[in-house]
């Protein structure tokens, strides 16, 4: 357990880990690459070296230096894995490694920890099945673990529904170079979280591979030529603005402007509108060449469509529990099917906390206030225990338990959160 310092924070300037989205799509396309891929400012984490694991089990051959990651790309040689691929409770790697064994040799199983056996892959399934790829569940739930026999795939048409993740769709672009024929996709529900979609067509193209997209219904209607391949090369990873919404949440209820280094403007990373939030909350945020800094104000309840950027939401909500007025989060639904059910979890935490607080299936609403020390549980969810040391800078006795989860995105998190004091 950890008790958060309850006092006052200095003007600071951060520096936070590679984006996590980023990481893992870059590992996937450099695995599946016609060359030698030189990866700078990857996310150490324990869902990156997942990622990686499970791509060493489909034989990549991968060299991990202090200041860069190598990968020597298998244009698409995969080979089988002789034991189950454990991928943890990271639901990127089980999704995006789904399409990538889909192209691989032989049997793959995927499997993970209680908690992924628990998150529905369902929609990514009937996909891959209607494209023919042989992809069962074990336990026929919808859920992991998975049995995905490789091969060489014709492609086709097919469809997805993402209502719960984009990740689906990004499975199927991932692969769809490699596929005969190509791929024609259709998504017919959603898609949640859009800038992940962007993030996944930016890397494709980056590494040289077309991608068509319907110009009136660009998260809609994908078309990739088969017989493609991803290009090796030097790529870089930018931090990830996930991370960074712990601090600059941190500047907005304290009053302080914390800056954190080196994210771009421009960034496809769609938890950048974070900051937009604070902004709409009174805060003041200052864009430079070299970050973004967030200088806090008396903060005011607001209402905010969160569908793009869900792992903000325990961020926000913590905010606003120090806010004047009501805030209410929507769009949001997806959230129960995260590392845990966050729509709960966070308004479990936030009732300790003394805060008035509810959900609904698809949003929250928190009424700002006064909150109280309380030991947190973190229902081992890294997103929960980050978002709530939030709460402890302003309120004393707030107890972070089970404080070591940050290690599945942010494994220094802690030392980074005591140069604020």
């Amino acid at each position: 357990m950890r008790k958060i310092k309850s006092q006052k924070i200095k003007d600071s300037c951060v520096t936070v880990p590679g984006s996590k989205s980023y990481t893992h799509r870059l590992y996937i396309t450099a695995a599946l690459s016609d060359g030698l891929c030189t990866i700078r400012g990857a996310l150490k984490s324990e869902d990156t070296e997942l990622t990686l694991s499970a791509l060493q089990q489909m034989g990549v051959k991968i060299d991990i230096l202090d200041d860069a990651t190598v990968i020597y790309g298998t244009r698409v040689n995969l080979q089988p894995a002789k034991q189950p691929i454990y991928l943890g409770n990271s639901g990127t790697s089980m999704r995006l490694l789904a399409g990538t064994a889909a192209i691989g040799k032989g049997e793959y199983i995927l499997t993970g920890t209680e908690r992924m056996m628990q998150r529905p892959i369902d929609d990514l399934i009937e996909s891959l099945n209607a494209i023919n790829v042989k992809v069962h569940c074990v336990n026929h739930n919808g859920c992991p673990p998975l049995i995905i026999t490789g091969g060489s795939v014709k492609g086709g048409a097919t469809s997805v529904n993402c209502l719960i993740s984009s990740q689906f769709l990004s499975a199927l672009l991932l692969m769809a170079p490699y596929t005969q024929n190509g791929l024609e996709i259709t998504v017919t529900h959603g898609p949640v979280s859009k800038p992940y979609i962007d993030m996944t067509v930016d890397i494709m193209q980056m590494l040289g591979v077309e991608v068509r997209r319907e110009a009136n219904r660009p998260y809609n209607q994908f078309k990739i030529a088969g017989g493609q391949c991803y290009h090796a090369g030097e790529y870089d990873v930018e931090p990830d603005c996930s991370q960074a919404g712990y601090f600059w949440a941190a500047a907005a209820i304290t009053g302080a402007a914390v800056k954190v280094n080196a994210i771009p403007e421009n960034t496809r990373q769609g938890d950048l509108g974070l900051t937009k939030l604070f902004e709409q909350m009174g805060c003041k945020v200052i864009l430079e060449k070299d970050g973004i800094t967030v200088v806090g104000r008396p903060l005011k309840g607001i209402t905010a469509d969160m569908a793009d950027m869900p792992d903000m939401v325990p961020t926000l909500a913590v905010a606003a529990s120090f806010a004047k007025g009501v805030t209410v989060i929507k769009n949001v639904a997806h959230l129960k099917a995260k590392e845990s059910d966050r729509l709960t979890a966070t308004v479990n935490e936030l009732t300790k906390m003394g805060v008035q607080a509810s959900s609904s299936e698809d949003g929250m609403i928190i009424h700002g206030g006064n909150p109280v020390g309380a030991e947190i549980e973190t229902y081992n969810d890294h997103r929960i225990a980050m978002s709530f040391a939030v709460a402890g800078l302003k309120t004393p006795d707030v107890i972070i338990k089970n404080e070591m989860c940050v290690a599945k995105s942010f494994p220094n998190f802690w030392d980074v959160w005591e140069t604020l004091y």
